[in-house]
């Protein structure tokens, strides 16, 4: 009695002690997380230029500037002083022109410019791009706009040099080019407007109101041969050798070596463009039912052009489904220039025009509302021509497409001055074409139209096949488990071979690393609009949601969390590791560590109704999973988002899968639709839980209650307790199943018998012991089977 009394409060102890020791580790974590959300960007409630001016020094905009001067106007303009004497202005790229990115939100930069319209400095003041969350650095986003610093953009004003372009950045396209075009833009639209000194005179020689106009009474159809020939379609070919020789004679000698195709003859693209709110044009190309119903759509002044292309490269790119803004094409007129989004555009399966040739992609592009296309004026669409050479390099170039449109479109008018009003930056409100854009973007077009998502798909064949091939073997993982699970040894191997695939290739290597971003991203697209082509653009990860989704039915989200998940096979693997350099494991009391499960589901819960009001918001709060850090990046990140890494796989030493145990709301999101399983695959006996604890205390992630039951919410089906199940010198039931088994064949067996002794009753059976501990075998027993 006194012993077992001195035990329990033995046991008291080294629970408090555990106990403590796990709340040190967890205090530890949440402060790493703490530091983390303090390191990211807070929203601003004042987004005036002073606002932004008050945490910039002067300097930073134009070199010795020591001073602000009087803001003045409207837009705003705060003159830059050095030594009291004025040396340029300070303005906010917004109130001059929109700068929407992939968040949907202003990207917002203070500019420094000098009187005669030279770009002397550029600060980028605040953004919501999800350029942090998918790894690029901020600061090469920053490099690449501040190769602006220095243009002349009095010459661009002028009509004297075209816009000057930036180097893109591999992987932030989008969102270099929307800063860089903004910045540019604002630029040349204050410089016009005569409120810089020295450039006054540009105002004076600023466009006049067309002396010509668009004559609406022309209205005849004409052939595609016809259209060609008279210039109201023009096009640019280029074949993959001059495209290489561009490259090459532009100081891009890496991408000059990686051209698209071998055979230099072969075609690069035949891009066309043809403005279709020209009556004749329009009919001619859309037909008389498309173009009337297209300037239905269109408000008064607003113009649409088709673009059209074939070949290898693709004018649309991919950047307008992933963040709906088309980064390889710009159109461009008198230093203006303007790309289009996806709800400018609806996509066209063929042209109504006779003799026209089959074209893989046909748009049609509704010109924003912030920018003026005069079709009367010569006009360009630029198209960006893109060519990576390494993992994450890409060189670019740009092809100029220019336009005229023939006179015989055209009347004359009595020209009057052109007033050029700066006006507020506003949103484009998506007009009545809305309704037929949706519908082709659904898919709506030619038969014979090869979508974009199956030309990634083609592209990603290797990748995809490797990912489908480790799928089938997962699946024959599960379905095999009883045999696989009685060879301990060789399943080790399998265990630990397929988390290392999981955690090089799928993960470091191909990048596929689920996220409970992407669950927020499905639910906002129920919400607002669904698209298959969104998801359909990235292939390894719809393929692994699309098991995920499978595995929930049989398996509940073990598959992912305890397979599939690149960051749950390094905090394994790293554990393991750590086990055999004898690093000691902390086992939390189970009581503590029921309490500590429903932080994950709290977290989730909190990033699902913080995406209801802001997903940009929630994707910069889903920074509590730590994969972009750990896997995506190979931990190459600003050191708040490498510190709580490190400490969660830190915990993950001592307490296996600290993350996904407490924290994970990838894993909570999972749990949910968990619960529709099928079938009950984890095999108990009766005596699991009572008495036997052996699977509950060996449980890697404790989803094992003590009375027995498998808590499949936690369970990382990881199979440890199937092993034990059908280990017969380690599972207490199968123990006695074999000490029957082998009992039996003792008595069986005529040479094993041993003779009773004269004098003496039959022989007591020997006494066997498991873990010092006596297990009592029948006598009567023979059953060898239990």
């Amino acid at each position: 009695m006194p012993t077992r009394t001195f035990t329990h409060r033995t046991d008291r102890a080294a629970s408090r002690h555990v106990g403590a020791g796990a709340r040190r580790a967890l205090a530890f974590v949440l402060a790493a997380f703490t530091l983390l959300a303090l390191s990211v960007p807070q929203s601003r409630a004042d987004e005036s230029l002073q606002h932004f001016l008050s945490g910039t020094r002067p300097g930073e905009l134009i070199q010795g500037a020591d001073a602000y001067g009087e803001m003045s106007g409207s837009p705003p303009l705060a003159p830059l002083l050095s030594s009291g004497k004025p040396v340029g202005y300070a303005y906010l790229n917004t109130d001059f022109s929109s700068a929407v990115g992939y968040s949907g939100k202003p990207i917002r930069i203070l500019v420094g410019i000098d009187p005669k319209g030279v770009i002397r400095g550029i600060k980028l003041v605040e953004h919501k791009e999800p350029i942090v969350l998918i790894g690029i650095p901020q600061e090469k986003v920053v490099a690449a706009l501040n190769s602006l610093i220095g243009k002349d953009l009095g010459r661009v004003a002028a009509g004297q040099e075209q816009l000057p372009q930036v180097d893109i950045v591999s992987g932030a396209t989008v969102t270099v080019l929307v800063m860089s075009d903004s910045v540019v833009r604002s630029a040349v639209k204050l410089i016009r407007s005569g409120r810089l000194a020295e450039t006054g005179t540009l105002a004076a020689g600023a466009p006049v109101a067309p002396a010509k106009t668009v004559d609406a009474t022309v209205s005849e159809v004409h052939d595609w041969n016809a259209l060609l020939g008279d210039g109201s379609v023009r096009s640019l070919r280029l074949t993959v050798g001059e495209v290489t020789k561009a490259f090459a004679d532009s100081g891009h000698p890496e991408a000059a070596a990686r051209p698209e195709m071998g055979n230099p003859d072969d075609r690069f693209i035949d891009l066309y463009i043809a403005p279709v709110s020209v009556p004749s044009i329009g009919r001619s190309l859309l037909g008389d039912t498309a173009y009337e119903r297209l300037q239905k759509s269109l408000r008064p002044g607003q113009q649409a052009i088709v673009v059209a292309g074939d070949g290898a490269y693709s004018f649309k790119g991919s950047g307008y489904v992933r963040g709906g803004i088309f980064d390889r094409i710009e159109l461009l007129q008198d230093g203006q220039g303007v790309r289009f989004r996806d709800r400018n555009h609806t996509r066209l399966g063929d042209l109504a025009t006779k003799g026209a040739p089959h074209l893989r992609e046909i748009a049609l592009f509704t010109v924003p509302d912030e920018f003026s296309l005069d079709l009367s004026e010569p006009w360009e669409l630029q198209l960006l021509v893109q060519r990576s050479y390494g993992a994450r390099d890409k060189a670019t170039l740009p092809f100029e497409l220019g336009y005229t449109l023939p006179d015989r479109y055209l009347k004359a008018t009595s020209p009057t001055p052109a007033t050029q009003p700066i006006e507020q930056p506003q949103a484009a409100a998506p007009g009545p074409a809305a309704g037929t854009q949706a519908a082709a973007e659904t898919g709506q077009g030619s038969a014979n139209e090869e979508p974009l998502w199956v030309k990634i798909w083609k592209l990603n064949t290797v990748k995809i096949g490797i990912t489908v091939v480790a799928l089938l073997v997962l699946t024959a993982i599960f379905f095999f488990q009883n045999w696989l699970v009685r060879r301990p040894r060789l399943f080790a191997w399998v265990r630990r071979g397929y988390l290392l695939f999981t955690l090089v290739w799928l993960g470091w290597y191909a990048n596929a690393q689920l996220s409970v971003v992407n669950v927020l991203t499905f639910i906002n697209s129920l919400l607002s609009g669904f698209s298959w082509e969104f998801f359909l653009t990235a292939p390894l990860i719809f393929i692994l949601w699309a098991a995920v989704a499978g595995g929930l039915l049989f398996w509940g989200r073990g598959p992912f969390c305890g397979w599939l998940c690149p960051f749950g096979a390094l905090q394994e693997l790293t554990n393991n590791i750590a086990q055999w350099l004898k690093v000691p494991q902390v086992k939390l009391p189970f009581g503590l560590h029921e309490r500590l499960w429903p932080i994950k589901y709290v977290i989730f819960l909190g990033l699902f109704g913080l995406s209801l009001y802001s997903v940009s918001l929630a994707e910069t709060y889903a920074e509590v999973e730590p994969f972009k850090t750990a896997i995506i990046l190979k931990f190459a990140r600003g050191w708040p988002f490498v510190v709580f890494a490190l400490a969660l796989l830190g915990a993950g030493l001592f307490i296996e899968r600290f993350y996904c145990r407490y924290l994970c709301p990838l894993g909570a999101a999972l749990a949910i639709p968990g619960r529709i399983r099928m079938f009950e695959w984890l095999k108990r006996y009766p005596e699991c839980g009572s008495p036997c604890q052996r699977c509950a205390k060996e449980c890697p992630v404790q989803a094992i209650h003590p009375e027995g039951q498998i808590n499949v919410n936690e369970c990382i089906y990881c199979m440890h307790c199937q092993e034990l199940y059908h280990d017969d010198h380690r599972c207490p039931h199968m123990i006695q199943v074999r000490l029957k088994r082998e009992k039996f064949e003792a008595l069986s067996s005529p040479t094993t018998r041993a003779p009773a002794k004269p004098g003496k009753g039959p022989a007591s059976p020997p006494v066997v012991t498991h873990k010092g501990l006596p297990i009592k075998v029948p006598e009567n027993d023979t059953n060898p089977t239990g």
